[in-house]
């Protein structure tokens, strides 16, 4: 694999280097930053990994439905 030296400043650096998880390269902490953001797949198939109780699930329905019988309203300017 090619690679590419780049200067940054102090502060830039402590910033990355505080991002920057145990383990984890310099390259691989941008990546994950900067790099392609999610679509609508991904979260489908994050939603699709998630293992959540019945009990959150029925949470979650009881906010939609009450969103549902009482929508956010536009205010007037």
């Amino acid at each position: 694999m090619a690679v590419k030296t780049i200067t940054i400043d102090m502060e830039a650096y402590e910033i990355l280097s505080r991002c920057k998880r145990k383990g984890e390269s310099f390259s691989q902490t941008i990546k994950q930053r900067l790099g392609r953001s999610g679509t609508g797949d991904d979260l489908r198939a994050a939603v699709a990994r998630a293992r959540l109780s019945e009990r959150t699930l029925d949470a979650v329905d009881s906010l939609v439905n009450a969103r549902r019988s009482s929508p956010a309203r536009r205010i007037k300017l």
